[in-house]
């Protein structure tokens, strides 16, 4: 899976649409192989986008658990030690 997508069930807030678009739009980056389309498939791009984000919203608002939400600050600092062990940085 593209590393840029983030996940975004169960947090505290709860997830925006403007994080589901922007998951949405590395998602189908991804699978097009296009940063930034033609203009001939500019169309198609966006109504991928758009699809994506709406499927991608039906399913985080229909997913349950009993949980706690997980705290963003907290998956930030995860992911930044991970990087830094990774990377080395």
């Amino acid at each position: 899976m593209c590393r840029n997508i983030k996940t975004l069930f169960n947090f505290d807030p709860p997830v925006t649409e403007d994080e589901i678009r922007a998951a949405s739009l590395q998602f189908v980056r991804k699978i097009s192989g296009f940063n930034k389309p033609s203009k001939a498939n500019e169309a198609a791009f966006l109504a991928a986008i758009d699809e994506v984000a709406g499927i991608s919203t039906r399913l985080l608002r229909s997913l349950e658990t009993t949980a706690p939400p997980k705290s963003r600050e907290e998956e930030a600092a995860k992911a930044r030690a991970r990087a830094a062990e990774r990377f080395g940085t």
